[in-house]
């Protein structure tokens, strides 16, 4: 069977869910730390790999000729990819740096207005982020990257209509394995994995044996494979579920997100040692060092007892400095850590009114003042 006809399918489920064709958080100025003693940064220790030093020589060329628009998004390009795949902050304060002479533009080249956009995402600031894929996509109807995001968004906010629409037009114009993780996403917002599966593993199967090379095909699939696991689990498909986690990690086994998730089914099904040995490498990423106390706990109630005080400080300190990206996590980090169910209410409803994605809905749920 042709590629295409996974394009053709996802556009028939679109039709069958019902559609063909945070307030906000506000942006924050740069954190200044208050002496020379706060720890801003945790390095991780190790050899420079080519990629790193091809990154370092992107950013010194753009340093030497800052108004080079191809080497800036370049470099912006590689900045969020390693943001993303490291849980890496000051990544999204590169990437912006390196498109600082068109950043402030109004009508900015439709690549920087893009990637702005993703970076707005990232920090949360949705309805900024919105704005400029919504001037992207109507300079240029056919940017697929622009509605891939913009969906993405939607699907984030719990947008279903306008998440519906951009998924429309993401299935006519990006890859088809894309799409149906897009389309996926929509139909998991719905509550309607069951019926998304099948087209997403068909796909994810095709795109496997299409002869793309292992990292040409790396980004997506590991996006792809963790989707499927998240919606399996949804479907009570434990054993499934499982096995597209382990493939997804055999792709990327430092990915945070994929980390963070098969985290989160190994705790539900009640394999907290597991989650210890997973993650014990990886505790520099707060919603990671999350995981790795409630494990913790889980195994040997005061055995956390050190990492939950680094995890408490961390999150303090986050507070401090205005950061209100990790609501999720601090409600959590309340609801489960420290028994303040109140507070952990509070950053509940307060990231619901950011974010709506299941994980948000489950918070929820988790925190609703019992009946006596």
């Amino acid at each position: 069977m042709k590629p295409w006809s996974d394009r053709v399918i996802a556009v028939l489920f679109l039709v069958w869910m019902g559609h063909w064709m945070p307030a906000t958080s506000q942006a924050k100025s740069p954190y200044t730390p208050a002496d020379d003693s706060v720890v801003v940064a945790r390095l991780r220790p190790g050899v420079v790999d080519p990629a790193e030093r091809q990154f370092r020589s992107a950013r010194s060329a753009l340093m030497a000729d800052p108004g080079n628009l191809n080497l800036a998004l370049e470099v912006a390009r590689q900045a969020i990819r390693r943001g993303r795949a490291d849980a890496d902050p000051r990544m999204l304060g590169v990437a912006q740096a390196a498109l600082g002479p068109w950043w402030s533009e109004s009508v900015p080249p439709i690549e920087v207005l893009v990637l702005r956009a993703t970076i707005r995402q990232s920090l949360h600031d949705f309805a900024a982020a919105i704005a400029d894929l919504d001037a992207a996509v109507e300079r240029d109807p056919r940017h697929a990257s622009a509605w891939v995001t913009k969906a993405v968004v939607h699907v984030v906010r719990g947008e279903r209509e306008e998440a519906r629409k951009a998924a429309s037009h993401v299935v006519m114009l990006s890859d088809p394995l894309t799409a149906s993780v897009v389309v996926a996403l929509v139909a998991r917002l719905e509550g309607r994995s069951a019926k998304a599966i099948p087209q997403l593993t068909r796909s994810l199967e095709r795109a496997a044996a299409s002869g793309r090379s292992r990292e040409d095909l790396r980004e997506t699939a590991v996006w792809a494979g963790t989707v499927l696991a998240e919606m399996l689990a949804d479907e009570k498909q434990g054993t499934a579920a499982e096995g597209q986690f382990r493939k997804a990690l055999e792709l990327a086994p430092r990915d945070p997100y994929l980390l963070g998730a098969f985290a989160d089914f190994l705790l539900d099904h009640g394999r907290a040692p597991e989650v210890v040995s997973l993650l014990e490498d990886y505790r520099r990423v707060d919603g990671l060092l999350l995981r790795f106390v409630e494990a913790q706990r889980a195994v040997r109630k005061g055995s956390e007892a050190s990492a939950l005080a680094e995890l408490h400080g961390r999150m303090e300190a986050a507070r401090e400095r205005g950061d209100r990206v990790h609501l999720r996590e601090e409600a959590r980090f309340h609801l489960r850590l420290t028994g303040d169910l109140a507070r952990a209410r509070r950053l509940a409803e307060e990231n619901w009114e950011v974010q709506k994605e299941p994980a948000d809905a489950r918070l929820l749920v988790e925190t609703k003042p019992r009946n006596p």
